[in-house]
């Protein structure tokens, strides 16, 4: 492949915002925000009325971060608290892989690393004890009306 071809590749691979928006399944003015308050990083500069531009990376990032929102019905402000933890495991994965000798520090990494997963666990660990308490509250719901039904004498409906 010639360096022209690579050059024009990593140009299409920019996009606008509201490309963006479709691909993650949110509105631009939801990108805007999430960079305003640090969730995305600002796009690269750009000239004053220039459209906002994205790499393929800040699409998987809005989307992850989505995601993590969704799935542990966090805050803002614990998304951003995910984040941080996030770009701090990454940053400590790059120093491991560039080779780190002092076993001290191999050790202090591990350990950031380990405490970070564990907070991450606990998050999904109290989402997935909300959700079986929720579904317990809805079985009994049913329990319920499913015995005034058979005290009518109606047949109870299927699930």
């Amino acid at each position: 492949m010639s360096d022209e071809r690579i050059t024009e590749g990593a140009a299409e691979a920019r996009l606008k915002i509201g490309d963006v928006a479709k691909l993650a399944g949110t509105t631009p003015r939801t990108i805007r925000y999430y960079e305003e308050i640090g969730l995305l990083p600002s796009p690269d500069s750009r000239e004053p009325g220039a459209h906002r531009t994205y790499a393929q990376a800040d699409v998987d990032r809005l989307i992850e971060l989505m995601r993590l929102r969704t799935l542990l019905g966090v805050t803002l402000d614990g998304l951003k608290d995910l984040v941080e933890a996030e770009d701090n495991r990454a940053a400590l994965r790059r120093e491991w892989h560039e080779g780190v000798e002092d076993p001290v520090r191999r050790r202090e990494i591990l350990e950031s690393l380990d405490h970070h997963a564990e907070r991450q666990l606990e998050l999904v660990r109290a989402r997935r004890d909300e959700i079986a308490a929720l579904e317990a509250e809805l079985l009994a719901r049913r329990k319920r009306i499913r015995e005034r039904q058979r005290e009518l004498g109606a047949k109870p409906a299927t699930a």
